[in-house]
C-alpha cells in the first residue's frame, strides 16, 4: 500500500481499479522538507506553486519582531518585577534544560550557515471515472511535472529492480550515473553528433534505396514541366483571356449600341447626313451660343455657361472613343475569337492536371523544378552525403572511444567502491567487475556494452550477475550499488521494498547495518519482513489490514492503515517477526538483544 502510494505522487499510471469499491475517489498527500535550493523548488516554482522560504520566513518575523519592540517599549514601565523572577513565565529556553541544548542560537555563527528548507506538499486525486489530478502545494500541475519533482527527491527500489538490474542497459546506465557531470556533458554532446549521422544516413539510405522510384518521378516531372513550357503560360492569363473571349463572342451586339451611343451624341457623318436630325452635341453647342452673349452680364449666367461648355466637351470626347472603340471591334474578328478559345483550352488543359488556376500552374511548376534539381543532383549528393557521413563518423569513433576510456576508468572505482561496501554486507572477498567493451558498430550511447560481473567468493571466475548472483547476493550487490551511487546524488529519500529477499542470519543483520548508516544522511524507509533489518530502524510502522463491515451489498470492506510503535509494542512486533508468538518470553529477549545490538555503536 505505502510503495504504491509513493508510486502515484512519482507520476506512476493510476487504475481506477485501485479504488475500493463504492468509493469516488482515492487521494494521496505527501509534505517534504527540501534543501531551499533543491532543484525541485524551481520546478515547483516554475508551475505556480507557492512555497515559503527561509527568507520570507525571517522578513516576517522581522516585522513581527518590530512590532513587538514598539508594544514593549510602551508598556515597559508598568512590569511587576515579580514576574520577571517566575521561571514559569520566562518565554527563553533555560541554558542548563537539556531538551533546549539542542536548539540552535540564533546568534551562533555555524547555524547560519545551515541551509534553509522548504515544505512542499505533494497531492494525487484518483476518480472512479479514470480522471486522475495531481497537485504541488495547492498548486494543480500536470502528472508529468509531479513526477518529474517527486522523482528527484525520492527514489524507489523493489524486487523489480533487481531484475532490472541484469539487464546490461541498466548496467551502462548505473555506471554512466557514477561517471560524474563532466561525463555527462560529453555523453549529451556525442549523442547529438549522433542524432545528425543518422539523419544523414537516413537520406543517404533513401536516395540509393530507392533510386529507381527516384528515376521515375523525376522522368514524370520532366515531362510535365516540357509540357508546361510548351505552353508558356502567364501569371493571371486565364481570367484575362475568359474577358476577352466574351467580349469577342458579343461582338455584334457592342459595335452595335456603340455606333447607336455616337449617332445619338454627334449625328452622322456629313456625307451620310440626309436630314437635319437633332443630335446631343448640336443641342449643347446650341445652348452654349445662347448664353455666349450675355454670360459677361451676370456672374450666376457665365458659372451656368461654363457647365455647359464642359459638357459640350465631355460629350464630343465621349462620340470620339465610341467610334474609336467602335473601329477595333471591327478589327476583331472570328480568327482573334478562334485564337482565344484555342489558347484557353491550353490552359485548362494544364489547370486540370496542375492546380486550380494559372497561378497555381505556375506554382506548382517552381516547385518540381527544385524537385526534379533534386533529383537529377543525386549523384552528386551521394558524394556529399558520403564524405560528410566518412567525417562525421571518424570524430564520432574518437569522441565514442573518450566516452569509453572514460567509462572504463569510473568502472575500476565503481567497482572498488562496491567492493567495499558488499564487504560490510557480509561478502567480505566478492568483487565486482565492470567491463566495458567496444562494439563493432556506434550507437547512441557510444561505442560501448557494459557488464557488472560478480565474483561472490575467491576463486570463482566473474559473471554476469544474472547468473553468476543468488537472488539474495543480487539483493547486496543492488543494494551496494544504491548506497555509493547516492553519495552524488540530490535524492533525499530512498524507499526500498523487500531488497531483503532471499537474504537472512548474519547477512540481514549487516545489510540493517548498512541501512542504518545510510539513514545517517538521508531518509531511508525500508518495507521488509526481517526482524534483523528492523531493529536498526530508528522509527517503526507496522503495516496491517482490518476488516470495516458497512451497509454495501458486500457487506463491508478491508483497509489497510499504519500505526507507529512504542518500544513495547516494537518489541512485541519483533518478537512476532521472530517467532510469530509476540508473547512468548524467549521471543520478547532475543527481540530486546537485537534492539540492543543495533543501537551499540
Amino acid at each position: 500500500m505505502v510503495v504504491t502510494a509513493l508510486g502515484l505522487l512519482l507520476g506512476a499510471r493510476a487504475e481506477a481499479a485501485a479504488i475500493r469499491s463504492g468509493a469516488p475517489q482515492a487521494v494521496v498527500d505527501a509534505g517534504l522538507t527540501v534543501p531551499a535550493r533543491h532543484r525541485c523548488v524551481g520546478l515547483a516554482r516554475e508551475a505556480g506553486a507557492w512555497l515559503q522560504t527561509p527568507e520570507d520566513t525571517a522578513q516576517a518575523d522581522q516585522t513581527a519582531d518590530g512590532a513587538g519592540a514598539a508594544e514593549a517599549a510602551g508598556t515597559a514601565g508598568n512590569t511587576d518585577p515579580a514576574d520577571a523572577e517566575d521561571p514559569a513565565s520566562a518565554d527563553q529556553p533555560d541554558a542548563a534544560d537539556p531538551a533546549s541544548a539542542d536548539q540552535p542560537d540564533a546568534a551562533d555563527p555555524a547555524s547560519a550557515d545551515q541551509p534553509g528548507e522548504v515544505e512542499i506538499l505533494l497531492g494525487r486525486t484518483l476518480s472512479a471515472k479514470g480522471r486522475s489530478r495531481a497537485s504541488v502545494s495547492g498548486r494543480n500541475v500536470p502528472i508529468a511535472l509531479l513526477g518529474e519533482i517527486g522523482s528527484s527527491l525520492v527514489t524507489v527500489h523493489g524486487q523489480s529492480d533487481q531484475l532490472r538490474l541484469r539487464s546490461t542497459t541498466a548496467q551502462r546506465r548505473a555506471l554512466d550515473r557514477y561517471a560524474g557531470v563532466e561525463f555527462a556533458a560529453a555523453l549529451a554532446q556525442y549523442k547529438q553528433k549522433f542524432t545528425g549521422y543518422q539523419v544523414k544516413v537516413a537520406e543517404l539510405e533513401e536516395i540509393t534505396t530507392n533510386e529507381r522510384e527516384r528515376r521515375r518521378e523525376a522522368e514524370q516531372l520532366q515531362l510535365a514541366l516540357e509540357q508546361i513550357d510548351a505552353v508558356e503560360p502567364l501569371p493571371g492569363e486565364d481570367h484575362e483571356l475568359k474577358t476577352e473571349s466574351l467580349k469577342l463572342e458579343n461582338v455584334e451586339g457592342l459595335r452595335e449600341a456603340a455606333r447607336s451611343a455616337q449617332l445619338a451624341l454627334s449625328g452622322p457623318d456629313a456625307a451620310e447626313a440626309l436630314d437635319d436630325v437633332p443630335h446631343a452635341v448640336a443641342l449643347v453647342e446650341s445652348a452654349a451660343t445662347a448664353l455666349a452673349a450675355v454670360r459677361d452680364q451676370d456672374q450666376e449666367l457665365g458659372e451656368i455657361a461654363e457647365q455647359i461648355s464642359s459638357v459640350s466637351s465631355l460629350l464630343n470626347d465621349a462620340a470620339s472613343e465610341l467610334g474609336i472603340y467602335a473601329a477595333h471591334l471591327d478589327e476583331s474578328g472570328p480568327e482573334r475569337l478562334a485564337a482565344v478559345h484555342q489558347r484557353r483550352a491550353d490552359l485548362e488543359r494544364l489547370i486540370r492536371l496542375y492546380g486550380p488556376d494559372i497561378d497555381a500552374v505556375l506554382v506548382w511548376a517552381q516547385e518540381a523544378r527544385a524537385r526534379l534539381h533534386n533529383l537529377q543532383s543525386d549523384s552528386d549528393r551521394i558524394e556529399e552525403l558520403s564524405a560528410e557521413l566518412e567525417e562525421l563518423q571518424a570524430r564520432l569513433w574518437t569522441e565514442a572511444e573518450e566516452l569509453r576510456r572514460r567509462r572504463t576508468e569510473a568502472g575500476a572505482q565503481l567497482g572498488a567502491a562496491v567492493g567495499d561496501e558488499l564487504a560490510a554486507l557480509a561478502m567480505p572477498r566478492a568483487r565486482m567487475v565492470l567491463e566495458v567493451t567496444e562494439t563493432a558498430e556506434l550507437g547512441p550511447e557510444g561505442a560501448d556494452t557494459v557488464a557488472m560481473l560478480l565474483a561472490p567468493h575467491p576463486g570463482a571466475d566473474p559473471l554476469p550477475l544474472g547468473k553468476g548472483a543468488s537472488g539474495g547476493e543480487l539483493s547486496r550487490v543492488m543494494l551496494a550499488l544504491e548506497v555509493v551511487l547516492a553519495e552524488g546524488s540530490e535524492t533525499e529519500t530512498f524507499i526500498f521494498d523487500e531488497v531483503d529477499a532471499g537474504v537472512g542470519g548474519k547477512a540481514a543483520v549487516q545489510i540493517g547495518r548498512r541501512l542504518a548508516m545510510l539513514a545517517k544522511h538521508r531518509q531511508v524507509i525500508v518495507v521488509t519482513h526481517l526482524p534483523q533489518v528492523a531493529a536498526y530502524a530508528q522509527n517503526h510502522i507496522r503495516v496491517f489490514k482490518a476488516s470495516v463491515r458497512d451497509d454495501s451489498a458486500s457487506g463491508g470492506f478491508t483497509a489497510s492503515d499504519v500505526t507507529a510503535l512504542d518500544e513495547e509494542q516494537r518489541v512485541s512486533e519483533l518478537a512476532r517477526m521472530l517467532a510469530g508468538q509476540e508473547d512468548s518470553e524467549s521471543a520478547r529477549a532475543h527481540a530486546r538483544e537485537l534492539i540492543s545490538a543495533a543501537a551499540a555503536p
